[in-house]
């Protein structure tokens, strides 16, 4: 069998086959556009790595006793957990104790793991989405178990040189304790 430009695609002359996939291509690239980020710095860059460490400072004090969240917010900052909210410094800090208070203590070393960050950094303004895992080691011999994990949502702004939280959602998917019980929506 013997092949030709006129005899490729069933018959039909190649050019025109050619021509329809151009046509087809030239659609989809005209399409809607996806919404775009912005410009990728060095200084985004930056920002990025600095609003990672203030989630990693500020999930390492889970468990340990302090309480300082408040200190991460701005003045009328809000944080929406399982659909409890606060707002201002003090009240978060009243929350986080609230919660604390109804919980037993932990045994062992309590982990928060934070994994698939997507931080996008629009000047002085960013959001960050992580999903977050809690891991409790009672013993060093011990294997880790997982008590809970879920998502959270949080807007940021740049004060002073200094990311802080403006609006904090955060939604548990497993682990939830009986205090949320009433208040949780699946977001």
């Amino acid at each position: 069998m013997q092949f030709s430009a006129t005899t490729v695609f069933g018959g039909k002359p190649a050019v025109h086959w050619l021509l329809a996939l151009s046509g087809v291509l030239l659609a989809a690239a005209s399409g809607p556009a996806l919404a775009e980020h912005p410009a990728t710095t060095l200084t985004t860059l930056l920002d990025r790595a600095y609003i990672e460490d203030m989630l990693v400072d500020y999930y390492g004090q889970l468990g340990s006793n302090r309480s300082d969240f408040g200190s991460f917010y701005v003045p009328e900052g809000i944080l929406d957990v399982n659909g409890i909210v606060a707002q201002g410094q003090k009240p978060i800090e009243d929350l986080y104790k609230k919660i604390g208070g109804q919980q037993p203590r932990p045994v062992g070393t309590f982990r928060m793991l934070l994994t698939n960050p997507k931080i996008v950094v629009n000047g002085d303004s960013a959001t960050a989405d992580v999903i977050w895992t809690g891991v409790i080691s009672e013993t060093k011999e011990a294997t880790p178990k997982f008590v809970e994990q879920g998502r959270e949502h949080d807007e940021l702004v740049k004060r002073d040189g200094k990311w802080l939280f403006k609006h904090r959602y955060i939604t548990s998917d497993g682990g939830l304790t009986p205090m949320f019980e009433k208040t949780y929506k699946k977001r």
